[in-house]
């Protein structure tokens, strides 16, 4: 399938989930309980209600923040923000002296973020209009680079990595929330536009998801938390999706 068609699918997916007042997983087909969704995500009751109602619209695969031991004046990248409930949680962590910066294709989603940020107050973060594969962001400027069931909807992801190793500060380090296979997945749904949306069919099998991401550079890098992943997934694929937390570092030479 041609990158930019795969790319422009998903972004007017998204840009029409962001524009609706009830959504969640990306087919919008799980109903509008979004605490609910939430939770099976992996957020806490204390997160949902630190975060803005309009920020949490059912869309990860995990809670990155919760893992990524955050300190206050760290400056964080959220790599495809969504509606900015991560942006925001690390936003509490990080305190008036950090910052957190929110990077997404979807106009819509950057609009949605930051009429959020604006009704609650938010100061000390930013939300960035772009391509993960081409952050608008400086070299080493980063300290931790967190993502939420964004990276496998890239036809690329050898240039995520690369531009995320990019931007991190030496001994900065990434902790991403993401999809993974187990085993091959059938062809037919490799191919699906639907299926690429839904964040299944650009998954990459476990082991090459972790070598991508040494290749572009990083080091220590490890699954920190995993668990089978069954929401909006078929029973075909039953057991064969399972959603990873992974952790790794940009070493200093």
């Amino acid at each position: 399938m041609e990158e930019e068609r795969v790319k422009s699918f998903v972004k007017k997916r998204y840009g029409r989930i962001a524009e609706s007042n009830v959504s969640c997983c990306p087919s919008c087909e799980c109903g509008p309980d979004l605490k609910e969704l939430g939770k099976r995500i992996g957020y806490s009751e204390n997160d949902l209600l630190n975060a803005p109602e309009a920020s949490n619209m059912g869309l990860g695969c995990g809670n990155p923040v919760a893992l990524a031991a955050l300190n206050k004046g760290d400056t964080v990248l959220d790599l495809g923000s969504g509606g900015g409930i991560d942006v925001f949680l690390a936003a509490k962590n990080v305190g008036p002296t950090g910052k957190v910066i929110g990077v997404d294709m979807t106009e819509e989603m950057i609009k949605r973020a930051r009429a959020t940020a604006k009704k609650y107050g938010y100061t000390n973060v930013e939300f960035r209009l772009g391509e993960i594969e081409d952050l608008p962001v400086e070299d080493n400027s980063v300290d931790v680079i967190i993502s939420n069931c964004v990276i496998n909807l890239s036809a690329d992801k050898g240039k995520v990595f690369r531009e995320a190793y990019r931007v991190l500060k030496p001994g900065g380090k990434i902790m991403i929330s993401d999809l993974v296979t187990e085993g091959k997945l059938p062809e037919r749904i490799r191919k699906s536009f639907d299926a690429w949306a839904k964040c299944i069919a650009g998954a990459l099998e476990r082991n090459e998801y972790l070598d991508t991401i040494g290749k572009a550079g990083f080091k220590k890098v490890k699954i920190v938390s995993e668990l089978s992943y069954d929401i909006d997934v078929s029973e075909e694929l039953k057991n064969k999706i399972t959603s990873v937390k992974v952790e790794a570092y940009k070493i200093s030479r």
